[in-house]
């Protein structure tokens, strides 16, 4: 990849597209796009912010092929055309070699569509699949999604008297996804944009199907101005309340690992989402939100520990 010439590079989406101004999404997708600059892309888009804003009839942002699909099924949308690539490839009737990737929300990914992605992830799809995390379904009015974090506000799960925000823990789906065996998972922040380039370039080459988990801000949702969506994806990084890493059959790697992480009122500061957790008398909220946040973390230093110990008595990582 040439790092130093990116912005110069053809883009497979153009600009003039719908999306917010400061959104996650585009930064994903725009990232995405110039890290598959030599391949043959086939794009797959579930229903959400993505799809609405790229493709209002009659206009199109994408210069590749692009299917729409429902928000429950891109997964298997993919892999219905994956296999019929396959097929007419054997055949002869298709030359190139083509690669398939899927854009779906936290919504179409973590809850409606998870049983297709099981499916597709099942029977070994060669298919790489991007899931935009916005932690709320935005497309919707801000709906709580299995991505929403602990005592986050969403439309559907308000702050006030009788409702404290979201009562739950997010799903972590990256667990989920590695458990079915496949050979590279990763979570991804756009701040960090070579690693998240490098690692759909990682997916676009493995044999089988890849995953990756990239958090994507959203100034709507999350209520923060619309120039920080970098600085954001940053701070939630080097607070380790999103921990970028990679699983290469089935070993652990720590993208980026904080020597003293920055304490996480500097992430949720400027979101109204979090706002209130920022009152006297919500303190011991915030101390539930910062728990779970440590345990995740040190969960993936431990288990990254063990993996390097692993690694020096094998090959290949």
């Amino acid at each position: 990849m040439d790092l130093h010439n990116l912005a110069k590079k053809e883009n497979k989406i153009t600009s003039g597209h719908r999306l917010c101004s400061g959104c996650g999404a585009g930064i994903v997708i725009n990232q995405t796009m110039l890290a598959a600059e030599d391949e043959n892309v086939v794009v797959i888009n579930a229903t959400g912010c993505v799809e609405v804003t790229t493709t209002i009839y009659p206009n199109t942002a994408w210069n590749i092929p692009w299917i729409h699909c429902a928000l429950e099924n891109s997964a298997s949308t993919a892999a219905g055309v994956e296999t019929a690539y396959k097929a007419l490839k054997k055949k002869g009737k298709i030359k190139d070699n083509i690669k398939f990737i899927v854009f779906s929300g936290d919504g179409g990914t973590y809850d409606i569509g998870l049983q297709a992605l099981s499916g597709m992830l099942e029977r070994g799809h060669n298919i790489l699949y991007i899931c935009y995390n916005n932690e709320a379904n935005m497309n919707t009015g801000y709906q709580r999604s299995g991505a929403t974090p602990l005592h986050a506000e969403t439309t559907t799960r308000p702050w006030g008297k009788n409702i404290h925000g979201n009562p739950t823990k997010r799903k972590n789906l990256t667990k989920i996804i590695e458990a079915h065996g496949i050979p590279f998972v990763a979570q991804a922040a756009t701040a960090y944009h070579l690693d998240f380039m490098q690692k759909v370039k990682l997916g676009l080459a493995t044999e089988g199907p890849a995953f990756i988990d990239v958090l994507s801000t959203c100034r709507l949702g999350w209520g923060h101005p619309s120039n920080m969506a970098c600085q954001l994806s940053k701070l939630a990084v080097e607070t380790c309340y999103w921990p970028i890493y990679e699983i290469r059959n089935g070993r652990l790697r720590l993208n980026y690992r904080p020597k003293e992480p920055k304490p996480l009122e500097d992430f949720i500061q400027f979101q109204k989402r979090f706002e209130h957790l920022l009152l006297p008398e919500n303190k011991k909220e915030l101390e539930d939100l910062k728990r779970m946040v440590s345990d995740e973390w040190q969960a993936l230093v431990k288990r990254e520990d063990c993996d390097r110990v692993c690694m020096k008595f094998s090959k290949g990582y």
